[in-house]
């Protein structure tokens, strides 16, 4: 009995002893399955956890928020902790590495790249002597492109203007005096280019509406309506100009980040008053950083031609150009006087031609005011040099009026910087005499040869577009030629 009692409580010991091992390794099974799903990096740069995916910020924020419910105090936790650190660290050395995207250029960057590839295209395009003159239908440099400083170049430059240059013009300010400006009589060009940048087919070509993708940023306020409508006559005090000024950009800047990005180096402002410059000093960095558009280009007075434009004075009588001068007679229509002018005895230098000359030669007619029954017109077209003074400033209209009319602009000035000569070539179509030399004016203009003359007279037709104002603007008239100065001052400017 006591053998056979023994023998069961062995089976069921047994029995038991199986039960549990069979226990165990039913356990071991299961908790081994679930342990194969593994946390790992994967190319789309995720934590994977079986079938779902979740995205490494959030899986993140998952883990830190579990941690927050479920401190770690005991060494369990702590040796558990440790284990699955070990084990993330392992699976780190299964991934794929992937090659990681440079970050994307920022809006301002991709500018300056764009024209840091302008800058290499213009410097690729040097003009050779073997090059044809005529680039394309509508561009073509006769004479041997003489009156171009580079011809290759200028119209490289131009090409890359024209397919890159974006404007922002800032909306801030009312007419008169902001998106206005006159557009008849002797400063017509201030009032043509702001309707032209502002509301013309061709300026929209130019202008942009986000800022972020301008070059340049213009402010659109008239100095001509400023004098108008602030000024008080004969107080010769320039303040409320100033002041004027001075409050548009405390405005664009407090508004926009662009002013203060670069202190005004990318903006422009354009004026033709003889009082522009002085209005431009209401802030110091328009006068001494931004581009200033200037007829009153004088490098005596603060014009910077390294980063200022001068803009040519384009007298228009009731808002058009002379019909006289519209079609100048052909070159073998003889021309009876050596040269001309009449005008009053403004500035410093006009007296000293007066002195000289008026009414004293029969061949060089020079006035104060014109003869009865003569129109200033007709004795430019009947004259081979055309006499251009300047008068209390440096710039004069008559400079445009002789382009038009092929009579070759005879410059009398000082501390002038002639418009658009980064890119033309005056000496080959004006001629220039030094005011000490105005006593002896005749004997230098005698002295040009005939065959030189005719040369002059030939390059006055080819710059001749660049100095026309047409609505609507016309590839290289003015309207272009201005842009494209400050197009020029843009892409030589870099910011650190």
């Amino acid at each position: 009995m006591e053998s056979r009692s023994f023998h069961v409580q062995y089976s069921l010991a047994s029995v038991l002893l199986s039960l549990c091992i069979a226990s165990i390794i039913a356990v071991s099974m299961i908790c081994g399955h679930h342990f194969d799903r593994s946390v790992r990096i994967s190319g789309a740069e995720l934590y994977q956890y079986g079938s779902v995916s979740i995205p490494l910020v959030e899986l993140r924020s998952k883990v830190i928020a579990a941690s927050d419910h479920h401190p770690i105090n005991s060494n369990a936790n702590r040796s558990s902790h440790l284990h699955r650190h070990l084990h993330i660290n392992e699976l780190v050395n299964q991934t794929v590495l992937r090659k990681i995207p440079k970050p994307k250029a920022s809006r301002e960057q991709e500018l300056e790249q764009g024209l840091a590839q302008a800058r290499a295209s213009i410097r690729r395009a040097v003009w050779s002597p073997n090059r044809s003159s005529t680039f394309d239908d509508d561009v073509s440099f006769p004479g041997g492109s003489v009156v171009y400083r580079n011809p290759g170049a200028f119209y490289q430059s131009y090409l890359e203007m024209e397919k890159k240059f974006k404007v922002y013009v800032y909306t801030e300010g009312d007419p008169p005096m902001a998106h206005d400006g006159p557009c008849k009589d002797i400063y017509s060009i201030e009032g043509r280019f702001i309707h032209e940048m502002e509301n013309g087919a061709v300026g929209r070509r130019f202008k942009t509406k986000s800022p972020k993708r301008a070059h340049v940023y213009f402010m659109p306020f008239s100095v001509t309506w400023m004098v108008k409508y602030l000024y008080k006559p004969l107080t010769y005090n320039l303040t409320p100009l100033r002041d004027f000024v001075a409050d548009y950009v405390r405005v664009i800047s407090s508004r926009h980040p662009f002013w203060n990005r670069t202190r005004g180096a990318d903006h422009f402002m354009l004026g033709c008053h003889d009082w522009a410059p002085h209005a431009s000093a209401g802030n110091q960095f328009l006068y001494n950083t931004s581009i200033r558009v200037l007829c009153n280009a004088n490098t005596s007075e603060g014009f910077n031609p390294q980063k200022d434009v001068s803009l040519p004075e384009i007298y228009l009588y009731g808002g058009n150009v002379p019909s006289k001068l519209i079609s100048p007679p052909p070159p073998q229509i003889p021309r009876p006087y050596l040269g001309f002018f009449a005008g009053g005895l403004h500035g410093p230098i006009r007296p000293i031609l007066l002195a000289h000359w008026k009414t004293r030669d029969e061949d060089l007619r020079v006035y104060e005011y014109l003869p009865e029954g003569e129109d200033y017109a007709s004795m430019m077209l009947k004259s081979r040099f055309c006499l251009c003074p300047s008068g209390h400033e440096v710039a004069s209209p008559r400079i445009v009026e002789a382009i038009y009319a092929e009579c070759v602009p005879v410059i009398l000035s000082q501390h002038y910087a002639l418009p658009f000569s980064d890119v033309l070539r005056w000496e080959a179509f004006s001629v220039r005499v030094e005011v000490s030399e105005i006593w002896r004016l005749k004997e230098v203009l005698m002295a040009v040869p005939e065959e030189k003359y005719r040369w002059l007279v030939e390059n006055l037709r080819v710059v001749r577009r660049h100095f026309e104002l047409n609505q609507p603007a016309k590839r290289f008239d003015v309207f272009h030629m201005i842009l494209h100065s400050v197009w020029l001052r843009r892409i030589n400017l870099r910011f650190a």
